[in-house]
């Protein structure tokens, strides 16, 4: 086997750490790098960078590799950040992982890479990626069906794809667990993140509070009964059940669409009216979407497949949903067998062929059922 000079991203978690000590387990030379992506508050309980980098240092320390420190915080306010906002301003709801992933972690890091002399970089991303006849490239689903992150990564392109490596998507998370435990990673144990690539685990609506305008209006119900206000319909997504405010109403003699006692949900923002719409209870037709339209597409093989039957994901864990694909100039339809639900502008809809990820877009509209 070809022995190559690979930078890794080491994040501070469990996933990138056994990903750089399976690259020097095979005899490559490795090198890690720690991404700084966000300045602003980073001394504040809710980032933790500082701490993850001690623990990347600690692991690279373990594995005998050498770390980096690099910042691309100002890259990442102006390519994920702005957009981001500009998104939730305009009432979508964004996916910034997403983002991340095509502008950063797979352009601004893997140009410092090329820089430093690699010939791949590699993540801790379950995903898979195949060389295919002529030199062609697929994205494929992580072999961990509980874990695959195809989803975030659906925006590579054949250049990114062909720099870069994903040792942990051949592997189930118990594994990789197994792994740290057995080479003694300092962070073996370390839960797995969550919450928005620059967040961490703040309060959310409290975090775009500071960057967001936001101007109170009603809540209404289907019926067109006020049920209490919102307080930007900014920091609302569709079918968000919790934070409404009103989860006393029902008690008042409430319209009884889902029953009684059933939750309400956002089921739509109406931006000209600045009201926000919920229903009552989960299976309401309203939560319901039979098609979408995305635009801003993007395909791994840099063309759209032929308009067919694939399996397509319009969040993220969720099972691929059967339907029928129609590619226009610059964006696509997609046409579900059964309804989806709460199916979210600014959110990705990705499709799929089996095990192979095409690509996708980002949702502009949904079809009611």
């Amino acid at each position: 086997m070809h022995k190559r000079r690979v930078v890794v991203g080491l994040s501070g978690g469990v996933d990138s750490a056994v990903t750089a000590w399976l690259l020097k387990q095979q005899g490559h030379e490795v090198v890690g790098i720690f991404m700084k992506n966000w300045e602003d508050d980073d001394d504040s309980e809710y980032c933790s960078s500082n701490v993850d980098f001690v623990d990347a240092a600690a692991v690279a320390d373990v594995i005998g590799i050498e770390i980096e420190h690099v910042n691309f915080a100002a890259d990442y306010k102006d390519r994920v950040f702005a957009e981001f906002l500009r998104e939730y301003q305009a009432g979508r709801t964004p996916n910034p992982d997403v983002l991340c992933n095509a502008e950063i972690k797979f352009k601004a890091f893997l140009d410092h890479a090329m820089r430093l002399g690699a010939e791949k970089i590699a993540t801790g991303h379950y995903a898979r990626v195949r060389e295919v006849d002529g030199g062609r490239f697929e994205l494929l689903k992580g072999l961990d069906p509980a874990k695959d992150q195809s989803y975030f990564l659906h925006r590579l392109n054949q250049a990114q794809l062909a720099k870069t490596l994903f040792p942990v998507g051949e592997l189930k998370k118990t594994e990789v667990r197994r792994i740290a435990e057995e080479i003694r990673l300092p962070n073996a144990k370390k839960k797995d993140s969550t919450g928005i690539c620059f967040i961490g685990e703040r309060p959310f609506r409290e975090f775009l509070n500071r960057y967001l305008s936001h101007e109170p209006g009603p809540i209404r119900d289907d019926r067109g009964r006020e049920l209490g206000r919102h307080v930007g319909l900014s920091f609302y997504t569709l079918g968000q059940r919790q934070g409404l405010g009103i989860g006393g109403v029902k008690e008042r003699g409430a319209p009884r669409g889902g029953g009684d006692h059933a939750p309400w949900f956002v089921a739509r923002k109406e931006l000209d009216t600045n009201t926000l719409r919920v229903v009552q209870g989960h299976e309401h037709p309203w939560l319901k979407s039979s098609a979408l339209e995305a635009d801003d597409v993007s395909w791994v093989a840099g063309m759209p497949p032929a308009d067919g039957r694939f399996g397509a994901k319009t969040r993220y864990r969720q099972a691929d949903a059967a339907c029928r694909f129609a590619s226009g100039e610059k964006r696509f339809t997609l046409r579900f067998d059964e309804p989806q639900w709460a199916v979210t502008p600014g959110q990705s809809a990705v499709l799929y062929d089996g095990e192979v990820c095409l690509g996708g877009g980002v949702i502009a509209s949904a079809e009611p059922v």
